[in-house]
């Protein structure tokens, strides 16, 4: 019984990196721009989808298409920054939501020309493929892998954000945007700036996704981008550390759900999502408004 809790609970936390991934950017996006970015896992899917394409290309080298594929969707998060966002700033929220879902359903539609409707199987990582044995029970290695990447992320955002010149103006930019440009700041720069980094969060977690899902799809950024707009609720909206405490909490009662509830699964994050409205409408981390 406790090397099954054990290995439920490293899955947990596997499956809930990935979501941290992902919500980061959204979490940092709305923190700074106030946007709610519904396109942000059409950017997890192109990510996982380039990061394939690279491996058919380049011999078959995952950390290639690693590095080349979040670099590749970046340049669409700027032209969709610069051209399309940054008019609908001052609108109210829905208007946001409706220009970012065009984006969702463009991107689907793109990705099924290029690559096909039906799904593309994933590669093997060298050095990575196999499994470990953890209290007499295998676990795969890139699970582990990804446990220990998502912390890495969290803290190199926080150093970057806490501790660097950079981060302090995203940070006065991001309380007080008059003000901020007032002294200086070159704000529009610096949002599109910070919308291609959060871009490239959700596409680094779509390349790392690749060896992880099994099958990629199109469409598949929306199951994930409704696990991280849950997540960025719980943690509260803007909130990094709620962000990456959301999704650990996320990514556990998934596991437990699915070991141990699997007829309620689907329903567990939606009903701690509602408990925690009712109880702190703003989040765990969020602020009282």
């Amino acid at each position: 019984m406790l090397e099954s809790i054990v290995h439920v609970c490293l899955a947990g936390l596997s499956i809930g990196m990935f979501i941290w991934l992902v919500a980061s950017g959204l979490t940092l996006i709305f923190g700074v721009l106030k946007v709610l970015n519904f396109a942000h896992g059409t950017f997890y899917m192109l990510g996982a989808y380039l990061c394939y394409w690279v491996l058919g290309r380049m011999g078959e080298n995952f950390w290639l298409g690693l590095a080349i594929g979040p670099l590749v969707v970046c340049a669409a998060g700027f032209l969709i920054e610069r051209f399309f966002l940054r008019h609908v700033y001052h609108l109210a929220l829905p208007y946001q939501l409706l220009l970012t879902f065009a984006f969702v359903l463009i991107f689907d539609d793109a990705v099924k020309i290029l690559w096909g409707a039906g799904s593309l199987g994933s590669p093997n990582v060298p050095g990575l493929s196999g499994s470990i044995s953890i209290l007499g029970r295998n676990f795969p290695l890139y699970s582990l892998f990804m446990i220990a990447v998502g912390p890495l992320v969290a803290l190199a955002m926080w150093t970057f954000l806490e501790r660097t010149w950079w981060g302090r103006i995203i940070r006065a930019s991001s309380s007080d945007r008059e003000m901020a440009a007032a002294l200086g700041v070159r704000v529009p720069a610096l949002y599109t700036a910070v919308f291609v980094l959060g871009t490239w969060l959700g596409a680094l977690g779509g390349g790392l996704a690749v060896p992880y899902v099994g099958l990629l799809t199109p469409g598949m950024g929306e199951a994930i981008i409704i696990d991280a707009f849950v997540v960025a609720v719980i943690g509260g909206l803007g909130s990094l550390k709620g962000a990456f405490f959301g999704a650990l909490i996320i990514g556990l009662l998934s596991s437990f759900g699915t070991r141990f509830l699997p007829t309620f699964d689907m329903f567990l994050t939606f009903i701690l999502m509602a408990a925690v409205l009712l109880w702190r409408p703003q989040g765990f981390f969020g602020e009282a408004k």
